[in-house]
């Protein structure tokens, strides 16, 4: 019996010994380095792994004396449960090529790991002569860069001012990986340049070259350019994040090969292009900045018409170029008509090739007398990019008729032109006859004066002096207003500009691109610079100069930031309302301080 109970704790003690080791063993931190090879040639690249059982901190690798590191670190962290147990390994790894033969020393690395650190051991590489098959250690982030790459190809490297230049993001892809997802991580905001993105709408693989060899590519972004001032201006880079599979040496159980996911950064670059200024030998003086290929027309609803009717006069200008970024001239229209704001109306589409469609101002016109009024012929001028030279176009004049209606002086009328002409009107018949036996009927023996009807008209002027006593100084107080005649002008001011903007409320696009050409508008009117001087730093100058308030200009280059970022970030209806009604407000405060 006593034999028995002897084995029995003979076998209990040897369990725990054996757990107590085996718990010893797994709570053992390691770290080590371990190298691809410790001899190769001098043109062979090694692989350096530094490996550790338990996750650390502040890793701090060695100098990597006689190398040249061409990649890493990377990282990688791998972690399981296999029938409870935990097994985890994290691992800092470089690809590093030799400077010159001999034998080196890769030195210690440390790392913290539960507040102690750990160091690895140093290990000695031989360098020898070049090798005739060279082993190129390549990870999957080296793969990876090897056949990834973003290019942005721009139309032309030498455009005019306001000319339109096409940047295409292309991402080149070799047959030996795979992309399946990506995301930007850097957006160029495209300073100095007036932008539009032309939405791509499927991402199609299309086959082509890189370098000269095979490759596939996406057109992952479009964006058409206009640059708005010359010299050499920059297009920042696009960055985007990739996710790549990129295949390994492995294969699975049925022979098909294994694939590894990795993350890469690609970037197009940054692209420089040379702008060059518009030539001033040969500009017209009515040039407005509008560059392309154009036509011009001045059109009239009607011809003919009685006074007090309306008609339209509509100003178009149709063709390919910088259609929403100039001014269309305006018709100069005889006094004796009254004109109302025009309706600026815009029809355009953006393809890659630039802008195309239509612009027009629909002036409505009222006549007030009867006559004949010209509207005079006028003129538009703009710069052809292709033939290097200004094209002046002239309308046609329009003869205006007014039929009937009352007869107004003779400044009133196209025939003032020619001050011996005289409009005579006839009256209905131009001979009367006197009446021999007129048909008179007795009133009565009634008198007017002292009747009720006579002591009315005589006191009724008496009563009307107190009414115009007091809409006299009505009206003096308010031209006495100054402030307030000045916040209404500001305010009507203010729709002018955004009326194009109002009525795309709900269309991101067209509310912000209508929203970003009023403000410029106001500014272009209301300070006399050119579209070419259309950057934010150039703005907040100008406006500084005139001594404006910084919370207003900061709120002018607020709502210009918005309208760019609104071609790359949703919108809602409430932000574009908000948008609005601030612009309103920003102009309306500009206003009253220029």
């Amino acid at each position: 019996m006593q034999g028995v109970k002897g084995n029995l704790l003979f076998s209990l003690c040897l369990a725990l010994i054996v757990g107590l080791s085996c718990h010893a063993q797994e709570d053992e931190v390691s770290f080590e380095m371990k190298l691809s090879k410790e001899r190769l040639g001098i043109n062979e690249r090694l692989r350096v792994d530094f490996t550790m059982n338990k996750d650390g901190d502040n890793f701090n690798p060695p100098s990597f004396e006689g190398f040249k590191v061409v990649m890493g670190p990377s990282q990688s962290i791998s972690s399981s449960w296999v029938n409870g147990k935990r097994s985890f390994s994290k691992t800092y790894s470089y690809i590093l090529v030799p400077t010159s033969r001999g034998k080196f020393t890769i030195k210690q690395a440390t790392i913290e790991i539960a507040g102690e650190t750990y160091k690895t051991l140093p290990k000695t590489v031989e360098i020898t002569a070049a090798v005739d098959k060279p082993n190129s250690e390549k990870t999957v982030d080296d793969v990876a860069d090897e056949n990834l790459h973003l290019v942005a190809e721009v139309s032309k490297g030498n455009p005019y001012l306001n000319e339109a230049v096409t940047v295409i993001y292309k991402l080149y892809v070799s047959p030996n990986i795979s992309v399946t997802n990506y995301r930007p991580l850097d957006n160029p905001t495209y300073n100095n340049f007036w932008s539009q993105d032309i939405p791509v709408t499927k991402h199609t693989a299309q086959n082509g070259t890189f370098q000269g060899k095979p490759y596939r590519y996406v057109i992952l972004k479009r964006v058409v350019l206009y640059p708005q001032k010359p010299g050499k201006l920059e297009i920042e880079p696009l960055s985007l994040e990739i996710f790549v599979d990129v295949p390994t040496n492995r294969r699975d159980f049925f022979g098909g090969r294994i694939y590894t996911q990795t993350t890469k950064t690609v970037s197009a670059g940054r692209r420089t292009i040379n702008v060059k200024p518009l030539p001033e030998a040969g500009k017209p003086a009515n040039f407005g900045g509008a560059v392309g290929d154009f036509e011009f027309s001045v059109t009239a609803s009607k011809k003919q018409l009685n006074a007090a009717e309306s008609l339209q006069a509509i100003v178009e200008v149709s063709g390919k170029g910088n259609l929403k970024l100039f001014q269309l001239p305006e018709p100069e229209l005889p006094s004796a008509l009254e004109v109302y704001e025009p309706e600026y109306e815009e029809k355009v589409t953006t393809y890659t090739s630039g802008m195309e469609g239509k612009v027009s101002n629909n002036y409505t016109i009222v006549p007030s007398f009867r006559g004949k009024y010209p509207i005079p012929s006028i003129s538009f001028s703009y710069f052809n990019p292709k033939t290097g030279k200004y094209v002046t176009l002239d309308s046609e004049e329009i003869n205006i008729e007014v039929l009937d209606g009352p007869v107004g002086s003779s400044s009133d009328n196209a025939l003032v032109g020619s001050p011996n002409k005289q409009l005579v009107i006839p009256t209905g018949k131009q001979f009367h006859f006197i009446k021999i036996k007129p048909s008179l009927t007795n009133i009565g023996t009634d008198y007017f004066f002292g009747s009720k009807t006579f002591y009315i008209l005589l006191f009724a002027p008496l009563l009307l002096i107190p009414i115009a006593v007091f809409s006299f100084k009505k009206r003096e107080a308010i031209a006495s207003d100054i402030e307030g005649n000045k916040i209404k002008k500001a305010n009507k001011l203010a729709k002018k500009y955004l009326s194009t903007s109002k009525r795309e409320l709900g269309n991101k696009e067209a509310f912000y691109v209508a929203l970003e050409k009023g403000l410029h508008n106001y500014l272009k009117a209301k300070l006399k610079i050119e579209t070419s001087e259309f950057s934010k730093e150039k703005i907040t100058k100008i406006l500084s100069d005139k001594n404006v308030g910084a919370s207003d200009v900061d709120g002018f280059i607020d709502l210009l930031k918005s309208c760019e970022m609104a071609r790359y970030s949703p919108f809602s209806d409430v932000q574009m309302q908000n948008d609005y009604e601030k612009a309103s407000e920003v102009i309306s405060n500009l206003d009253k301080q220029l």
